[in-house]
């Protein structure tokens, strides 16, 4: 599994231990933008996040910003995309196996141990594949195509 990854300056101090742990879980990383720095702007680590999921290059993305609201509307702007924010581990299997959630958004606000089991939790849950859940979607990816 490949996970692409973008988090601003408000998560510098804990991407490494979130890379650490992906990569501990055999999960490839992608991290289109490397560098931080105080002026950085969330909507760029989102629109490179989103593109890497959007294009098949990557099967999951993760997005953390203060509040992980802003990431979450950017990555929601690209085609393809379905960029949950949550905050608890509940949440996260639901947007994967209800929704296909195929972008997580979280905020740097929690603790480092309460991101990483969020973090698990969306990336071992899967898709359900039931008929309202589908059906769902499609209206959603049919008002996306007008």
């Amino acid at each position: 599994m490949k996970v692409a990854i973008g988090i601003d300056h408000n998560g510098m101090q804990i991407k490494n231990q979130i890379i650490e742990f992906l990569k501990n879980n055999n999960i490839e990383v992608i991290d289109p933008i490397e560098g931080n720095d105080p002026f950085d702007d969330y909507p760029d680590y989102a629109f490179a996040v989103g593109d890497k999921v959007a294009s098949k290059e990557a099967d999951l993305g993760i997005l953390l910003c203060g509040t992980g609201i802003g990431m979450c509307i950017a990555a929601n702007k690209i085609k393809g995309i379905r960029c949950a924010h949550v905050s608890n581990e509940n949440e996260a299997k639901l947007s994967r196996e209800h929704n296909n959630a195929n972008i997580l958004a979280i905020s740097t606000k929690s603790n480092i141990n309460d991101i990483l089991n969020i973090i698990d939790a969306f990336i071992k849950a899967n898709f359900t594949n039931e008929e309202r859940h589908i059906r769902r979607i499609q209206k959603i990816n049919n008002y996306e195509s007008k």
